[in-house]
């Protein structure tokens, strides 16, 4: 190879721009947000799954020999009704879809349904495997199972319909817990971390990262005191989100994906 010949190809080695790094590629965007509303409740709540369809909550609580479901018009008042599961029974996510409300267990592959108004349990039906999170595209059921992939199910059967794996930003995704649905995208806790990750139902994309951090309550550093819980406020356009043994509820407002766009605030508290 002639001098001329190796002395271009140095030249465009070093003048020739560079591919950004995999990082810069592949990072996350940030999602601001802004606090709307604070409520106190009680700090006795171990948030597996909440719930509210702007007049009502409803909210499941685990723990082995604790478990429990409950409806209650105002989250920091006495519940409406409770319903307190088999001692060996541990509650998980819970979702309401056409008036049904399904609650998973997490190691007994059961999926309790009740009918939403009075509580009343209706049926069990079974799958495999764990369950952690549940929420609903208003069609089908969509759980988490403490893995980096979500399933969408059949609400008539809980049979399988699809798979779809979390992906994004570089990471292998897994621990997703608590589920919501709201503005077309799934919201999903991540069980231990402070961080709300926000899912584009079709790729599997991680579209944002909230960071509950700030929202952390002083004064309870133990390790299952982590955010847990998220619940669409359609008419105030925002999420209502927790912990486990949270004494607050925080109602935030993201700053895009969907939130951007008004929505008329009803003045009536919910």
């Amino acid at each position: 190879m002639n001098r001329l010949l190796v002395n271009s190809w140095i030249l465009l080695l070093l003048y020739a721009p560079w591919p950004q790094s995999a990082a810069a590629e592949t990072q996350l965007q940030t999602i601001p947000f802004s606090i709307l509303e604070e409520r106190q409740r009680g700090g006795d709540h171990f948030t597996q799954g909440l719930f509210y369809d702007g007049q009502r909550w409803w909210e499941s609580s685990g723990r082995y020999r604790r478990s429990w479901l409950a409806e209650y018009t105002d989250p920091g008042a006495n519940p409406v009704r409770r319903k307190w599961l088999a001692r060996n029974r541990f509650a998980e996510g819970l979702t309401v879809l056409n008036d049904k409300l399904y609650l998973l267990t997490y190691k007994a592959g059961e999926v309790h349904v009740y009918h939403a108004d009075k509580l009343q349990h209706l049926k069990v039906m079974h799958y495999r495997g764990e369950g952690w999170g549940l929420t609903s595209n208003g069609q089908q059921l969509i759980m988490s199972n403490g893995s980096g992939e979500l399933v969408f199910r059949d609400p008539d059967t809980f049979e399988v319909v699809q798979h779809l794996k979390v992906q994004g930003g570089g990471k292998n995704w897994s621990r997703l817990n608590e589920l919501e649905f709201a503005q077309g995208l799934i919201w999903a806790n991540i069980w231990q971390e402070k961080q709300i990750i926000a899912i584009d139902p079709e790729s599997g994309q991680v579209r944002g990262i909230i960071d509950l951090s700030a929202l952390n309550p002083a004064g309870r550093n133990h390790p299952d005191t982590v955010a847990n819980g998220i619940a669409w406020d359609k008419a105030k356009n925002g999420l209502w989100v927790t912990g486990k043994y949270w004494k607050q509820l925080y109602l935030i407002r993201p700053a895009g994906l969907g939130f951007e766009r008004t929505s008329r605030v009803s003045n009536a508290d919910p």
